[in-house]
């Protein structure tokens, strides 16, 4: 199994730095217990890298080493627990609702020994009045409009939501005019990240608390 993984980019040393091989043990575990217990599917192994650990990575940029991010439905650790390797300074708490992928995410976290990683598990409507976030991060959860709908009630003033989007993001936009003017949210605006290191950039859709 081993065998078909993608190959290391080279621009995985930028941006990851001093702890590509924290990365590179992430990736191993994708590689192996991921696809075991179903987090994610054997044919994305040939471009786990591109498709899915660096197009979270390159979103690294728009974190602050102060943010205290809250990742919706965190899953294999896409994008929560990469940004937590590509961004050490900052805290983020993975919020997974399935049993099994919590066992998972903590499996790992204990392995890599990360120290600014919290894992919950249950669904972030749930945390509502418990925990406050500077950001709240998504990845192949839910429609924008949705999306509003969980995260601005855990954004504190000006958090912002970063939800990192396919080739409809204008339309989920369009059709989250409503919620995002009912939760006082700025107008989205997306943005191209990883241009310098990949061949198709991460498109992240950023809208902020008022």
């Amino acid at each position: 199994m081993m065998s078909q993984i993608e190959p290391v980019p080279a621009c995985a040393e930028q941006i990851f730095g001093e702890r590509l091989p924290l990365a590179r043990t992430y990736a191993q575990h994708l590689a192996t217990t991921g696809v075991e217990w179903g987090l994610i599917g054997p044919r994305e192994l040939d471009r786990l890298w591109t498709r899915h650990i660096l197009n979270c990575a390159v979103v690294a940029p728009l974190i602050h080493d102060d943010d205290v991010v809250g990742d919706i439905g965190s899953g294999a650790g896409l994008p929560g627990l990469v940004l937590a390797l590509a961004q050490p300074q900052a805290s983020f708490v993975l919020i997974e609702a399935m049993e099994r992928r919590v066992d998972w995410l903590r499996m790992v976290v204990d392995d890599l020994g990360l120290d600014n990683v919290r894992i919950v598990r249950g669904r972030v409507e749930e945390l509502v009045d418990e925990e406050v976030f500077t950001v709240v991060t998504a990845r192949a959860v839910k429609a924008l409009n949705v999306l509003v709908e969980w995260a601005a009630p855990v954004l504190g003033p000006n958090g912002r939501l970063l939800a990192l989007k396919g080739q409809k993001a204008q339309e989920e936009i369009d059709k989250a005019k409503k919620v995002l003017k009912r939760h006082k949210m700025t107008p989205p605006v997306i943005k191209q990240m990883g241009e310098e290191f990949l061949e198709i950039p991460t498109r992240v859709v950023e809208t902020t608390r008022r």
